[in-house]
């Protein structure tokens, strides 16, 4: 029977980056780490015009360069040098400057093919050991950890198991742990698209009644669109053919970047926030959207994920008892409960106040932009919840 200190059960972005966080600890401390993924990593880069990305705010840089690892991810990441906030057909408006914020940039937005490349090639095998195309369909209790059955019928026994294999854990359901579930009537529309002129480095948040707009930069000077809408208009426009679907966004977005000349693949999903009711038991982690899955238009889901990817490997790598132990698990929630409330909390109540039409929310709102562009302690809060800093001192 294998046995390893710590077993991942998901091997995407969070999964990897946790690994990666322990490393450097487990190396010395002679633990061995499996990440257990049912989709092989490719072993190379292929760009993608339709390439799925990620926004990293600039406290996630932060994270990967203690790696070793920003400056490898950074050959194929847009820096975000300006964020415009707005609602749309209304006078408020804010501006954020990476210059005004004495920052390089605000954030950036990079392909998760590339990010995922980067995070699985810094990997030492002789530490991290993969099962991978392989699946975890049963987990069972021991005392002191847990065993865990492979598709295959492999079985592999583990001190601490993280779960960090989706929004969707079906493990998660397995083991009895239940989930708050807050629909927001709204279903993102995600896709890639070609502006005119070039974007300079600019993210467009744009509030609108139906719900909210976001548009990232991208390599080659691609955007990232997340257009939010009602389920039923969002199929719609997945339906559209290019030119009208094109000319649909043209009129919600604006001229700003010019005319939009090309979309790709649009891809729909259903939006809502997602919070288990457990993130930790004895020998047991629950992980990134597994265990917190937030509205995509703030940007702030992975990057919550990834700082407590950050902040759990710490916590295991202080302590002096097995990665199991249910005090060090606590210790870790307990320190990052501030962190994923005031983050789960700025996204929610951004998304609800600017997707109310309601007449006096409206002017509420806009005045509230308007304020944040003038009021520069209102401004530099909203800045530093935007870059990922909120809960750290300056």
């Amino acid at each position: 029977m294998h046995h390893s200190q710590v077993a991942i059960i998901g091997g995407g972005l969070v999964g990897a980056s946790l690994a990666l966080a322990l490393q450097e600890g487990a190396r010395a401390r002679g633990w061995k780490i499996v990440l257990i993924e049912p989709f092989a990593p490719g072993n190379s880069f292929q760009p993608s015009y339709d390439a799925r990305s990620s926004a990293l705010s600039f406290g996630s840089r932060q994270i990967y360069e203690r790696h070793g690892l920003w400056q490898t991810i950074a050959q194929r990441a847009e820096p975000i040098l300006q964020i415009h906030v707005s609602d749309r057909g209304r006078f408020g408006a804010a501006h954020l400057a990476a210059l005004e914020e004495g920052v390089p940039a605000l954030g950036y937005v990079v392909e998760n093919a590339w990010l995922g490349q980067c995070l699985w090639q810094a990997l030492d095998e002789d530490v991290v050991t993969w099962h991978c195309p392989a699946e975890v369909v049963g987990m069972q209790a021991l005392e002191g950890g847990y065993r865990l059955t492979l598709n295959d019928e492999t079985q592999l026994d583990c001190d601490l198991a993280v779960l960090a294999d989706g929004g969707r854990s079906g493990l998660r359901e397995q083991l009895g742990i239940g989930v708050r579930r807050t629909p927001y009537q709204q279903t993102a529309l995600i896709a890639n698209v070609s502006p005119l002129e070039s974007h300079r480095g600019q993210a467009f948040e744009r509030f609108t009644d139906d719900g909210p707009m976001a548009l990232l930069p991208l390599p080659e000077n691609r955007c990232a669109l997340i257009w939010s809408r009602p389920g039923d208009d969002a199929e719609r426009l997945a339906r559209l053919d290019e030119r009208r679907f094109l000319d649909e966004l043209q009129a919600t977005f604006g001229y700003r970047l010019g005319a939009f000349q090309q979309v790709g693949a649009r891809h729909l999903y259903p939006l809502e926030l997602v919070e288990a009711e457990e993130q930790v038991r004895s020998n047991l982690v629950v992980l990134g959207n597994a265990a917190h899955s937030l509205h995509p238009i703030a940007g702030q889901g992975y990057n919550l994920s990834l700082r407590d990817a950050q902040a759990l490997a710490e916590a295991l790598l202080a302590s002096d008892r097995l990665p199991g132990d249910f005090a060090t698990l606590q210790g870790y929630v307990q320190r990052q409960r501030l962190d994923q409330n005031l983050t789960v909390g700025f996204s929610d109540q951004v998304t609800r106040l600017f997707s109310n039409a309601e007449p006096l929310l409206a002017a509420g709102r806009n005045l509230g932009l308007l304020g944040l562009d003038l009021l520069p302690p209102a401004k530099r809060w909203f800045a530093r919840q935007a870059m990922g800093l909120g809960t750290r001192p300056d």
